[in-house]
């Protein structure tokens, strides 16, 4: 008989990646609706849910009524039973962790959450590593090893998971944040996670002082190859940061800043104000950093760099860097895009120069993940 899967749904996860925020916890949900942020975790879950409901139309599903699940189950023939939304207004922490908690309870085979790192945490301080879990990325960030690759990688793993759980296994995967406003990582726990190969996304590895002396020549060599009349969009990261050093600028290490001749036009950019100062400067170049361990280029704490953006830059002027430390780390050597838009990432798939030093390069394969974003 296939297992029943626990869903739970942040609903408000990943709100802030688009306006610049790095998280939508407290007080940054606010700033995210003022900014005008759109929902991102109900397309993702869809999709998510889509997948396995294909793979699996016999699952049963354990989920909550309204917006953190029932909300989200796209299309008639689910076998569903809901647990009742305690609380009414906006949906807090507290809820995702009630929910879980009557999942556990429930003898549910495997957690599926649709949410970033700070969701991550909420389920595992309830389950720890009682209960199998498996994260949909939806956050602004998603460093920690719970996520599949993408939303249907993780609705293809949740249906071979619960259709025959002994023989896919389990793996222990460590749950990682930023601690406090300095953005220092730090591991909040360790969860059980389905052993899905490739469909599983690592931690992201910290690993700063890695191949410093060819990061700091490589971010001279690309800024001194900078045009006056030609903009810039330096992505987050430590890597990319040396280019900044080397222009004399202050970095948004989380963020996303706009350069052009040699000045900060702006720091820690939105996608709008991206888009704004496309639309006025054409000509732009993106610098793009590879998050450690994950080899994410777009998708995992650089929303702001969207699918709108990456057509207005073009993708013949994305530059790509990561130290060799890096990329003999990546297993598999590929690097990956979760947009949610086919179109926009097509053109910069397939295999593309990575630089890795001061006249240094070598070549990876980027792949996209998963179709689209769109209801």
């Amino acid at each position: 008989m296939t297992s029943t899967v626990g869903v739970v749904v942040n609903p408000v996860a990943g709100m802030g990646g688009r306006v610049g925020l790095h998280g939508t916890d407290g007080p940054e949900l606010e700033a995210a609706v003022r900014r005008g942020a759109g929902a991102v975790a109900p397309h993702r879950a869809r999709r998510a849910l889509r997948r396995l409901h294909d793979l699996a139309p016999a699952v049963p599903v354990l989920t909550v009524d309204g917006p953190m699940g029932t909300d989200h189950l796209p299309g008639p023939g689910w076998t569903v039973r809901t647990l009742p939304r305690a609380r009414t207004g906006p949906t807090t922490a507290a809820d995702t962790r009630d929910a879980v908690r009557e999942m556990a309870e429930s003898g549910v085979a495997l957690v599926l959450f649709v949410g970033g790192d700070g969701t991550a945490r909420d389920v595992v301080d309830v389950v720890g590593a009682s209960v199998p879990v498996l994260g949909v990325p939806s956050g602004v960030k998603m460093h920690s090893g719970v996520f599949a690759t993408g939303p249907e990688a993780a609705g293809e793993t949740a249906a071979r998971f619960a259709a025959r759980p002994d023989a896919v296994g389990c793996l222990d995967a460590e749950v990682v944040d930023l601690a406090g406003a300095g953005g220092s990582p730090h591991m909040f726990g360790v969860a059980r996670v389905p052993n899905a190969g490739g469909s599983l996304q690592r931690a992201k590895a910290f690993t700063a002082g890695t191949g410093e002396t060819d990061l700091i020549a490589l971010g001279r060599e690309v800024a001194d190859e900078m045009r006056e009349d030609r903009l810039y969009l330096l992505g987050p990261g430590t890597t990319v940061a040396h280019v900044n050093a080397a222009l004399g600028l202050p970095a948004s290490r989380l963020g996303v800043d706009a350069v052009l001749g040699r000045r900060l036009l702006a720091a820690d950019a939105s996608e709008t104000e991206l888009l704004s100062l496309l639309a006025e400067h054409p000509s732009a170049t993106l610098v793009l950093g590879v998050v450690g361990g994950q080899g994410f280029l777009l998708g995992r704490g650089n929303q702001q760099v969207s699918a709108a953006v990456l057509r207005a830059v073009g993708a013949d002027h994305v530059e790509i860097l990561a130290s060799r430390g890096k990329v003999a780390a990546l297993d598999p050597p590929v690097l990956r895009i979760d947009v949610g838009d086919e179109r926009a990432t097509a053109p910069i798939t397939g295999y593309r120069k990575v630089r890795t030093g001061r006249g240094r390069s070598t070549v990876l394969r980027i792949v996209a993940e998963g179709v689209s974003d769109t209801p």
